[in-house]
């Protein structure tokens, strides 16, 4: 099938010919795990591994990690497995050359312009990283997020955008929006009369997810934090090059400078389950010191656990085990409503809603359309 192409901007890094096959073969490798090899997964668990559990214990498997047990050991969901793991390694290795080669040049790009779409970017050369994305490489991707190899360095957020795009197939959309789209899709549903002033995008990463809140509410002051400066360069750049105006600033979600009660909206999108049981409790914390009485607060986030049959739940934990997604899997069983409450908010105030994919997008005739992506909804002082 044709590889679905992203947006260009002055900031993507142009593969040759050689790279970009290389790209495009990934992207397809992974479809094919995804789409035609996977699900045999469940089938080697219904036809073979399950029915042996069951005649061992006497019963169904109460728990994923007895599932774990079992199916790991078993030949078939391994092979899957080892080139699932693969497929991430090539991914990143395809997209590092081109940057790699052009980064004099991503540099030059992004050097701080008159800006004409109207953002900002301000960094701060000594913030500590936190723990949890220094100990490992999330993602596979090499010096993870915060990298920041040289003066001036882009690299993180071109390996990130590239390698973010082949990674999802494509169906993360042209623009890389695709979280971004959905919660905003829901913010319009739960919220149709709402027009935020002053929105702040946690963990922003590139701005990918930033972008559709900025181009949706263009009166709005839109900002995005992160702790990685070469990421947040090439974001900034990005969304100049594409003339979205946005506020980009090198911050700890946990702890920010803005000021008590300065935003209408603070929202998210994948960060929770990237960070550690502590820095959840703080960022549900900071979210409701930064919000106006009546702000709204949605963090986007992987779907829950706990409405998952044991065999599902271990079968969508494979990243939290493989990939150096370590706090993924707690997250997703955390009770977020009660963390909530205990980082202060008040009971009536939070609540999980799903968000569908929006717009469910399509990779040939693969529609990637996940649907209840749970969505962390809080309002302050109550609906």
């Amino acid at each position: 099938m044709g590889v679905i192409r992203q947006i260009e901007h002055d900031l993507l890094p142009i593969a040759s010919h050689d790279e970009d096959a290389r790209q495009g073969f990934i992207q397809n490798f992974r479809l094919i795990l995804g789409r035609d090899i996977a699900p045999a997964n469940k089938t080697v668990w219904e036809k073979s591994v399950g029915p042996a559990f069951v005649k061992e214990h006497g019963r169904e498997p109460e728990t994923s990690e007895e599932v774990q047990e079992v199916m790991t050991k078993d030949q078939r969901y391994q092979i899957w497995s080892a080139m699932q793991r693969n497929s991430q390694e090539l991914m990143w290795d395809s997209v590092i050359d081109s940057v790699e080669r052009q980064l004099p040049d991503l540099i030059e790009k992004a050097k701080p312009t008159n800006a004409p779409a109207g953002g900002s970017l301000t960094l701060d050369p000594d913030l500590a990283t936190p723990h949890y994305l220094t100990d490992h490489d999330i993602h596979l991707q090499p010096g993870s997020y915060q990298a920041n190899y040289t003066d001036g360095d882009v690299a993180a957020g071109a390996v990130y955008d590239r390698g973010g795009f082949v990674y999802s197939m494509g169906y993360i959309g042209v623009k890389s929006d695709f979280t971004g789209t959905s919660n905003l899709h829901l913010f319009k549903i739960l919220f149709p009369d709402a027009k935020p002033k002053r929105v702040l995008d946690m963990g922003c990463a590139m701005g990918n997810s930033t972008l559709p809140w900025a181009e949706e509410f263009p009166d709005a002051e839109v900002y995005g934090v992160d702790v990685g400066p070469a990421l947040l360069r090439y974001g900034h750049a990005r969304a100049e090059d594409l003339g979205v105006k946005i506020h980009f600033s090198q911050q700890n979600v946990e702890q920010t400078d803005f000021e008590d009660g300065s935003f209408d909206a603070v929202v998210s999108h994948w960060l929770m389950h990237e960070t550690n049981h502590h820095a959840v409790s703080k960022i549900f914390a900071e979210s409701r010191r930064l919000l106006k009485p009546g702000g709204i607060m949605m963090h986007f986030d992987l779907p829950r656990f706990c409405d998952m049959e044991p065999v599902n739940a271990f079968l969508a934990s494979w990243e939290a085990r493989n990939v150096a997604e370590d706090f993924a899997a707690d997250y997703r069983v955390m009770d977020i409503v009660g963390e909530a409450q205990k980082a202060g908010w008040q009971d009536g105030e939070v609540f999980i809603e799903g968000a569908e994919s929006y717009p469910p997008y399509k990779v040939g005739n693969y529609v990637a359309a996940f649907i209840a992506w749970p969505v962390l909804v809080g309002v302050k002082g109550g609906r």
